[in-house]
């Protein structure tokens, strides 16, 4: 397991499918100069995806190989398709900056808090059902695509109330500001993590 320094961070986005965790964080990421770390995943690439851009999209064999070699900082299934973050992409993330940030859904994230405890802050981004199911059309999900993803809706947004932060993701550049300031003040301690 990485073992991580001092100053070191890991800042987790989480929040349901269609809340716009990953836009935010990237924004968020580009703004702060910190470095995001890719998950691999079983699942068949999306039209909208970009490989090692969204994820690194391995075969379920190629998966399990580096399962076997213990490569997975952390790894969880859902709807059948596995996902996980490897080792030497949160060192290699770590050589770059001192904070870096990553996507996950709250299996991922809790591993990670139960890991790395208070060096990782989760970050809960949240919508309503409404607006969840609107953007995952808008941006070309299948409907049974859809219907899994909310399948899992309401557990996931159980989930607010065990992160360190929640913010309601409705105009994406107040969301980004919002996000941005709140780790800002880690990044100069004024914020400590609990």
């Amino acid at each position: 397991m990485y073992d991580l320094k001092e100053k070191e961070m890991i800042f987790v986005f989480t929040g349901p499918d269609g809340s716009g965790r990953k836009t935010v964080a990237r924004l968020v990421g580009d703004t702060l100069h910190m470095q995001g770390v890719i998950s691999s995943t079983t699942r068949a690439k999306r039209s909208y995806e970009t490989e090692d851009v969204d994820y690194h999209y391995l075969s379920r064999e190629d998966f399990m190989k580096a399962e076997e070699n213990n490569e997975f900082i952390e790894k969880v299934e859902i709807n059948g398709h596995l996902y996980g973050i490897k080792e030497s992409e949160v060192a290699e993330k770590f050589e770059k900056n001192g904070c870096i940030y990553l996507v996950s859904n709250k299996e991922g994230a809790d591993i990670l808090k139960g890991l790395y405890g208070d060096k990782v802050i989760r970050l809960f981004l949240y919508a309503d059902r409404d607006t969840v199911i609107q953007r995952q059309r808008e941006r070309g999900d299948a409907e049974d695509v859809i219907d899994a993803h909310m399948s899992h809706y309401d557990e996931e947004l159980e989930y607010k109330t065990e992160c360190e932060h929640a913010f309601e993701n409705y105009e994406l550049a107040h969301t980004v500001f919002e996000v941005t300031n709140k780790i800002e003040k880690y990044l100069t301690g004024v914020l400590k993590a609990k």
